[in-house]
């Protein structure tokens, strides 16, 4: 079939015999798992993707809330309610045309019994035999009849025109699917095709506690088969799929969950112990990487307006063995924002502002968020970077850093963003990131003066990183 994927289906191959020695401690990917339960894991993938599609929950606490009140599920079976929902919505889009195409009433089934469909559907999409989803489903004849006709169907979307049939083929919005052809030009289906695939799960070394070979040695100790980043020189791709949160080394602060793109943008800071100020500091991810490359001495800024997360912070750095983080609670705007910032004011050898955006670069990860994202959240969210960067400048003193990141993968809110600032800032100048991150990485990660990552061309999620230097 046309659109049928080369990912690995979701898991559900037969218990693997192992021919471990007596005695031998198993990895998890060596031992042998349960069948799944299909009815069981298709009533957790139902719950779980109706409150995503049908309520307006964000997916990631959707599945969060689902699988808590699903104590029963094998943990095989939990993975696989995850695999199939998120696989489901990378796709959304697709499987929907080609169900109304396959299947002469699906716009007019009862809603239940079309989701039962679009997960059928997205697990032959994703390689698995559609005779045998239609028994694991315990689809109706009619909608059996429907997958097998999914080739037909797809062969209809690749006859559309260009325009016409990539917004469908990359399960995008049209106004996005605009955005990506502008963005990435000849490579749009390409960048899009990758965005819709599963996402490493990796880690960062925590530098405070060892380098990535410690790290590595001791992860394939808890019997997690681990390879290194191809970019980052302190990341670690888990290739055991595996409750990452539950490994001991976790605990210990030995690691952090972070997107190697993530960790590049951080390496773009280069903090000296002296005094640097993340100014957009969420849960600290990248704190606790400055935290590091400042050895833990001097003065560390994480500003953020969610009290949650700072809270999430100190938490994480408690674990991570960081105390140079200070750790403020900022107002999100007017004159008691600019109040509060006024102690650091010129002050800063080094300012991050990895700022809010539109999260276009991380769709493997939250694959409903494109289904959320409107051109009027999009326009808001340029609004904000600019006045944010404005904001933060004047915390830099002089001869100091500006960075200026996000994680999406669209020129406005990236290249036009750093454009318009310095339009109005002649004082920055941009400071090539190639001399950050070195000749040989450098060629590696691209040409140009910015940091530009994503999914089809790094293997990262999609991210963008400009140095800017104050004038002294």
């Amino acid at each position: 079939m046309a659109t049928q994927r080369k990912s690995r289906p979701p898991s559900r191959s037969a218990p693997k015999k192992s021919g471990a020695p007596s005695g031998k401690k198993l990895s998890p990917s060596e031992r042998p798992e349960r069948p799944l339960r299909e009815d069981l894991v298709l009533q957790a993938c139902l719950e779980a993707y109706g409150s995503v599609r049908h309520e307006g929950r964000m997916a990631d606490r959707a599945l969060d809330f689902t699988l808590r009140r699903k104590a029963n599920l094998y943990s095989n079976e939990r993975r696989a309610v995850a695999e199939r929902v998120y696989g489901l919505l990378r796709r959304q889009r697709t499987v929907d045309f080609l169900l109304s195409r396959a299947h002469p009433r699906f716009d007019s089934l009862e809603t239940s019994r079309q989701d039962v469909l679009r997960f059928a559907a997205s697990r032959v999409l994703y390689g698995e035999p559609h005779g045998l989803v239609a028994r694991q489903s315990a689809l109706a004849p009619p909608d059996a009849q429907a997958l097998g006709a999914l080739p037909e169907a797809a062969a209809a979307l690749e006859a559309l025109p260009a325009r016409e049939r990539f917004p469908i083929a990359a399960s995008l919005p049209d106004f996005l699917a605009d955005r990506f052809l502008q963005t990435f030009g000849r490579d749009a289906a390409r960048a899009a095709e990758a965005m819709n695939e599963r996402a490493p799960l990796v880690a960062r070394a925590n530098l405070l506690k060892g380098d990535r070979d410690a790290l590595a040695q001791r992860l394939r100790a808890e019997t997690v088969d681990v390879k290194p980043t191809p970019l980052s020189p302190m990341g670690l791709v888990l290739e055991t799929r595996i409750n990452a949160f539950s490994l001991e080394s976790f605990r210990e602060g030995m690691l952090e969950l972070q997107d190697e793109g993530s960790q590049l943008l951080g390496m773009l800071v280069d903090a000296p112990p002296t005094r640097v100020v993340d100014a957009c500091a969420g849960a600290g991810g990248k704190t606790l990487q400055l935290a590091a490359q400042m050895k833990n001495r001097g003065d560390l800024h994480a500003l953020d307006i969610d009290e949650r997360r700072m809270e999430d912070l100190k938490k994480r750095a408690r674990r991570a063995g960081v105390h140079n983080v200070r750790a403020q609670l900022i107002p999100h705007e007017g004159p008691d924002a600019d109040a509060a910032l006024t102690p650091l004011k010129g002050k800063a050898d080094r300012v991050l502002v990895d700022a809010p955006c539109s999260g276009t670069g991380t769709f493997r990860r939250k694959p409903d968020a494109r289904y959320r994202l409107t051109p009027e959240d999009l326009e808001m969210h340029v609004g904000r970077q600019k006045a944010l960067l404005a904001r933060f400048a004047t915390l830099v003193k002089p001869g100091g850093r500006l960075i200026y990141g996000t994680c999406s993968v669209l020129r406005e809110e990236n290249e036009n963003v750093v454009e318009d600032f310095l339009a109005k800032h002649p004082e920055f100048t941009v400071k090539p990131v190639a001399e950050l991150l070195g000749a040989e990485l450098a060629e590696k990660v691209g040409p140009g003066p910015f940091l530009r990552l994503a999914p089809h061309t790094h293997g990262t999620d999609g991210f963008f990183g400009a140095v800017l230097v104050r004038a002294k």
